[in-house]
């Protein structure tokens, strides 16, 4: 009796859902009796959920090995397309099985060996290949499609907060507000945004207070909150294309468990911001608090809290000027005390193979955190500073270019399908449609009108008056006067927050230390004594030094401006010049 292996494939999870795979191995199981095969049950093998365009697949892997190693004389398939969708890699497999001794069988093909039968099986090889390419193309095309027509479909499933409602005769599909998953959405935004609480935070105390996920069984994840901070959604602008598959670069911890087979041969990696596309759908958040949270995410991106024993006023945004890279602190230990400082990683052999790509010397940490201090304090002295800069960003809002694009679309998508509903009921008027259809047709538009109406507000609501502005102005007032008062008995915790609103960056040279603002410094900012200061970028011939790499000496220059002042010796000067952002 001649002993054959079963092998059948399936590649969708809608092909999975209706148990296409079962009928295909009943199907094999029955044409192996009659024609007198024997299968041993261990031998037959279903690829659940993989691709035909490739060639990794366990259950194809072990048939092959079983050939190799002469234990079956013929290989029982449906079709010639679930054993590849690709014709070369048809054609490979079969002459693999051919060379060890083993008949490649076919269910849906023809049976006898004769060169018009091959040249049949080859046919529909090629057919199977352009097939799958024209699926794929023809899904892709009709799905951004839809998403430029703005149909919720395209998405599939709803985010957490919204429950995704299928379409139906009388309406297209849209997302519903679940108002209770609504309300953790919020909170969590609120936690990180307003509160300041950490991601990991955030996780805990949604565990802690046994706040159900959506599948009400599972734990609150990291990852979840994380997602849930980045969607768009959340905002009024569902974003469809957000990712694009591409050949998978690594083998992850899980798949390496797995022995390194994948179900996909692929990965996800986020496309450009400017190639996704928006569908208007209800919106949970303002567009300002997703904006916080977005910009907190990628400040705690730099500086998340590391395991620091003793954190630093300026940690997190020293980079050495000459090569780039981040200046991590180190520490050394003389005989009275422990000395920290700022070190190019660029300077550590060990990083880079052996050999130094900076010669950039370390910087003291406690002298450099004192400096950076005390040119933030000396910054904000000046009153109209504050103003100028809240004037500028209001203009900014007012003026920006995404924002104007955004309600220049949102108002043509809304011109079309207001159009696009009048056009329906001057055709039901004029007997060109039934009722029926346009009961089918007009709620889907009538839902997505009143979508693009909520995001057009939310993007209103989005530029604040002046009024707010010029309340916080005298805010921000009373806080530099506060300020002022205890600069220095403040604690490093709240100094590091002042400092990185303030800062974005500190590049430390041989000779120089530039400090670059978020708010535009003026050429030549008033000191409190009336004394002239030279302008940004320009050296002070003659005050006190900042020795921060050799000596003891440390005095503060309180007559220079903060726009520009000299450090050094006189054997080693460094010049730190504030450079507006």
């Amino acid at each position: 009796m001649t002993v054959a292996a079963i092998y059948t494939r399936v590649s969708s999870d809608k092909q999975r859902e209706k148990n296409t795979i079962a009928s295909q191995t009943t199907a094999l199981i029955d044409f192996a009796r009659s024609r007198g095969y024997h299968v041993p049950d261990a031998w037959i093998f279903e690829d659940d959920g993989y691709s035909g365009a490739t060639l990794i697949r366990p259950g194809l892997e072990r048939v092959r090995d079983l050939a190799a190693e002469g234990q079956i004389q013929a290989v029982l398939v449906h079709a010639p397309d679930r054993l590849s969708r690709t014709y070369a890699y048809q054609v490979l497999l079969i002459e693999e099985f051919a060379r060890h001794g083993v008949e490649t069988i076919f269910l849906k093909a023809p049976q006898t060996p004769t060169a018009e039968d091959q040249l049949l099986v080859q046919f529909q090889g090629m057919i199977a290949e352009y097939e799958r390419a024209q699926i794929l193309e023809r899904s892709r095309r009709g799905k951004r499609h839809r998403a430029h027509q703005g149909q919720v479909s395209v998405l599939s499933g709803a985010p957490y907060g919204y429950r995704y409602v299928r379409r139906s005769d009388d309406a297209a599909a849209y997302y519903e507000v679940i108002e209770a998953e609504a309300d953790v959405v919020r909170m969590v935004y609120n936690n990180y945004v307003s509160q300041g609480l950490s991601i990991g935070a955030i996780t805990r105390r949604l565990n802690e207070q046994g706040v159900p996920t959506r599948k009400q069984t599972s734990r609150w994840e990291r990852s979840t909150v994380w997602a849930m901070l980045r969607n768009p959604a959340y905002k009024g602008t569902a974003c469809f294309g957000k990712t694009q598959s591409q050949s998978r670069q690594r083998i992850t911890r899980p798949l390496r468990q797995r022995g390194g087979v994948s179900a996909r041969d692929s990965a996800h990696h986020e496309k450009p911001r400017g190639e996704w596309i928006e569908i208007a759908v209800p919106a949970l958040i303002d567009d300002d608090v997703f904006a916080r949270a977005a910009e907190t995410l990628a400040q705690n991106k730099i500086h998340a809290a590391r395991p620091t024993i003793a954190p630093s006023t300026v940690q997190g945004l020293v980079s050495c000027r000459k090569c780039g890279y981040a200046m991590s602190r180190t520490s050394t230990r003389s005989s009275a005390r422990t000395i920290h400082y700022y070190r190019c990683i660029g300077s550590d052999a060990w990083r880079h193979l052996g050999s130094q790509v900076c010669q950039n010397r370390p910087v003291r940490q406690d002298l450099l955190d004192h400096l950076v201090w005390t040119e933030i304090v000396r910054l904000l002295e000046d009153p109209r500073l504050i103003q100028d800069e809240l004037d500028r960003r209001l203009a900014a809002a007012r003026t920006a270019d995404p924002m104007q694009q955004r309600e220049k679309a949102l108002q043509r998508d809304l011109t079309r399908i207001r159009k696009s509903m009048d056009r329906l009921l001057t055709a039901y008027q004029e007997d060109l449609l039934s009722i029926d259809e346009l009961r089918r047709r007009m709620p889907d538009l009538r839902h997505r009108e009143q979508a693009m109406q909520t995001a057009l507000q939310s993007l209103v609501e989005q530029v604040n008056d002046r009024a707010i502005y010029l309340r916080l102005a005298e805010t921000l007032s009373s806080f530099l006067t506060r300020l002022r008062a205890s600069a220095d008995t403040l604690d490093v915790q709240e100094r590091q927050r002042i400092v990185r609103l303030l800062v974005r960056e500190i590049l430390v040279d041989e000779d120089t230390i530039v400090i670059r603002h978020a708010i535009p410094v003026p050429s030549a900012p008033p000191t409190d004594r009336g004394s002239s200061s030279p302008p940004s970028g320009t050296e002070t011939p003659a005050g006190p030094s900042y020795l921060l790499r050799t000596g003891r000496r440390f005095a503060a220059a309180e007559q220079h401006s903060p726009a520009a002042f000299r450090l050094g010796d006189a054997t080693q000067g460094l010049q730190a010049h504030a450079i507006c952002g």
